[in-house]
């Protein structure tokens, strides 16, 4: 009986749906940030539609960048990736002479009427630059060392000098949580992993029970201790730091299941401060209510599933880490921005993709689904 063989045909693939949920996401987010915005943007700038031009101008621009980054052959990273890293590097090294302190904290550099956050720029070098380092590591990556070593030589860097010199802890774990994603792809062996995720949720629990033993204690002199302590207790914080989370968790309880009505919402009126930011998942609730706000959740899910079909069938594994990446780019922030907002973690300052008010954030995510695309459109469909 003859052997039936799989011909590859010459037609590529294109991720349609990808396309679809990009725009989509994007748009949404457009007419959520000139919601949640408007109030607040007359009030400062007397214009309703401040936030949301400055916003659109980023999002034409990532579009127009995401294009170019679909035309181009992704294989053009591997060999740029140490360019990219390193300017990425030297970008956080510029906040020190250059850098606009706001609330304590040093995150923007300014060229002119445009502001950079180089944070942003490091996402996108370490998932190309950790990408292009497994490629050249050839069997050595199947040494658990090698994998910590370059976990340590690139997340490692980035993330200590980002935390050191602009204090954005939120941005280095999120980069330590990405190259973690990839590495876990990268390495075949999983037992690992398991192991120090077990030691992650022990570490967790052990964590809240000796904040509950201290909460009664009240506030210390250290912020970030503060923080620990208003996560455990919004409400005995709710005139301080804990504030914005008490007002944000009563955005979702009014929401109900189908919310006030896209505009309708109250707590956007000064109550929760910058609600375009890092507070926009807790607007959508109050104004869409929970079923709006399922609905976003499995927009992004189809987004992360499409992205992960991608790197499953990349034509080679320089693709297949690259559409990891950026999965778990995504991914990290989306899971991380709902639990903060819900307070389940603490507030940690992590924007919601592409819904956020933030340029240079959706510019870098629109980068990134530019060379997923590109990946797409690289697969070879079978007859």
């Amino acid at each position: 009986m003859a052997r039936k063989v799989k011909k590859m045909s010459n037609k590529r693939y294109f991720d349609y749906s990808l396309l679809f949920v990009i725009i989509f996401i994007v748009g949404f987010g457009l007419v959520m940030i000139y919601s949640t915005s408007s109030y607040t943007a007359q009030m400062e700038y007397g214009s309703s539609e401040y936030y949301f031009k400055k916003q659109l101008i980023f999002d034409v621009l990532g579009f127009i960048m995401m294009y170019i980054m679909y035309r181009l052959d992704y294989h053009v990273l591997r060999k740029i990736a140490p360019a990219f890293f390193a300017l990425s590097l030297l970008l956080i090294l510029a906040l020190i002479p250059f850098g606009k302190t706001a609330n304590g904290a040093t995150r923007w550099i300014r060229f002119g009427p445009i502001g950079v956050q180089p944070a942003d720029v490091s996402k996108t070098a370490v998932i190309i630059m950790l990408s292009a380092a497994v490629c050249a590591a050839g069997s050595k990556i199947k040494s658990l060392l090698y994998n910590f070593f370059l976990f340590v030589l690139i997340a490692g860097l980035e993330a200590i000098l980002i935390m050191v010199i602009s204090s954005n802890m939120s941005s280095a774990l999120i980069i330590l949580a990405i190259a973690f994603v990839m590495i876990f792809v990268a390495y075949p062996k999983y037992k690992f992993f398991v192991v120090l995720a077990g030691l992650g949720a022990g570490g967790v629990a052990a964590l809240y029970n000796w904040l509950l033993g201290i909460a009664h204690q009240g506030m210390t002199e250290n912020f970030r201790m503060n923080r620990l302590l208003m996560w455990i207790q919004p409400e005995n914080y709710s005139s301080g730091i804990g504030y914005q989370t008490v007002q944000g968790l009563y955005a979702i309880g009014s929401g109900g299941l189908f919310g006030k009505g896209l505009g309708k919402s109250l707590q956007k009126l000064g109550f929760i401060p910058e609600s375009q930011n890092d507070m926009i998942f807790s607007i959508i609730c109050e104004e869409l209510g929970l079923f709006g706000a399922m609905c976003i959740i499995l927009v992004f899910a189809l987004m992360l599933w499409r992205i992960i079909h991608i790197a499953q069938n990349a034509p080679d594994l320089f693709g297949t880490m690259l559409a990891a990446g950026v999965f778990a780019h995504v991914a990290v922030q989306v899971v991380l921005n709902i639990a903060v907002v819900t307070n389940f973690i603490p507030n940690t300052g992590v924007s919601l993709p592409f819904i956020s008010y933030g340029g240079t954030a959706s510019f870098f995510l629109l980068l990134e689904m530019g060379i997923v695309l590109n990946i797409s459109s690289k697969i070879r469909l079978e007859r």
